[in-house]
């Protein structure tokens, strides 16, 4: 509950960035623009974002056929989540990675690289698909969308700002608080969009921790997500991902942690935390073997219907 009561919280100062800017622009009837073109962005984000994606990776619709073992995880977990059974598309790229996308549950798709599907065991591509679905139920990937174009949105009217004020082309209506200064509308053009970057990253971190353990729970035990993790860590330094910064927030990893500037404004939380906390769940101890226990025979049994 935490996590969802931060995420709206950080939503509405993406909002009131955008009218705020809005406000500077143009007064009261520049406010209602921003907000009138805030809206037109999220729009063809909730109805387009899916498709661009996809096209932008070259990723492949593949059916039962193609892939039968990967169709049965993801159709078992899905079941488990009670989600609809999502799309699945595989991405011909060799770094192991993944994400999921789509409007909503009714819309899902779940994309995966070929390298993960070469680099991973079934618990771990298991505990992968686990952690998209996750995203999927709970709804992830609109308040990503939004975020991200809200973000675009603060960038692109700081931008417009920033040439105005160079220019001298604007000024705010005297009856509606005055003009702001040349110097301050720089300022501002530069402070909002760093501002904007650092909630969308607050958005998305606090997502990928609520989608660890959700995905835990519809695994049904954290291990294999955990060493996934691990092994994406890993193969993150060594195979890059062909990937834009734009939708790097949408995989599992980040795909451009070996880029060190990126690193700065890593749109996910440390690997490390992620894994420590993962396998701080339900712990086996005096009152927590017996839960265990019984995830861990939940887990062969499922494999055991697979193979």
């Amino acid at each position: 509950m935490g996590n969802q009561i931060r995420t709206t919280i950080l939503l509405a100062l993406l909002t009131a960035f955008i009218l705020w800017i809005g406000q500077l622009f143009g007064g009261q009837q520049g406010m209602i623009l921003a907000l009138i073109f805030a809206g037109g962005l999220n729009f063809f984000s909730y109805w387009y974002s899916d498709k661009v994606v996809l096209k932008m990776y070259r990723a492949q619709e593949a059916t039962a056929q193609q892939a039968p073992e990967l169709y049965q995880i993801v159709s078992h977990l899905a079941q488990k989540a009670g989600i609809p059974m999502p799309r699945i598309y595989i991405i011909p790229q060799e770094a192991p990675n993944a994400f999921a996308t789509g409007r909503n549950p009714e819309h899902a798709v779940v994309a995966v690289t070929q390298g993960l599907l070469k680099a991973m065991d079934k618990d771990e591509i298991a505990g992968v698909l686990a952690h998209e679905l996750a995203h999927v139920k709970n709804r992830d990937i609109l308040i990503g969308s939004i975020a991200a174009t809200m973000a675009g949105a603060i960038m692109m009217l700081a931008n417009m700002a920033r040439w105005s004020a160079m220019f001298g082309g604007f000024q705010s209506d005297d009856d509606e608080g005055g003009g702001m200064g040349v110097v301050g509308l720089i300022v501002m053009s530069i402070l909002a969009p760093l501002a904007a970057v650092i909630i969308q990253m607050a958005i998305s971190r606090s997502r990928e921790y609520l989608a660890d353990a959700t995905g835990a729970s519809i695994a049904g035990h954290p291990e294999g997500l955990a060493r996934a993790l691990e092994k994406l860590g890993a193969y993150s330094k060594r195979i890059p991902l062909d990937a834009s910064p734009s939708t790097a927030h949408m995989f599992i990893v980040n795909p451009l942690s070996g880029k060190s500037l990126m690193n700065l404004f890593s749109t996910h939380p440390p690997l490390e935390e992620r894994i420590r906390r993962l396998r701080g769940i339900n712990p086996v101890g005096s009152d927590g073997g017996a839960r265990e226990d019984r995830r861990l025979s939940d887990a062969r049994d499922f494999w055991n219907r697979l193979s």
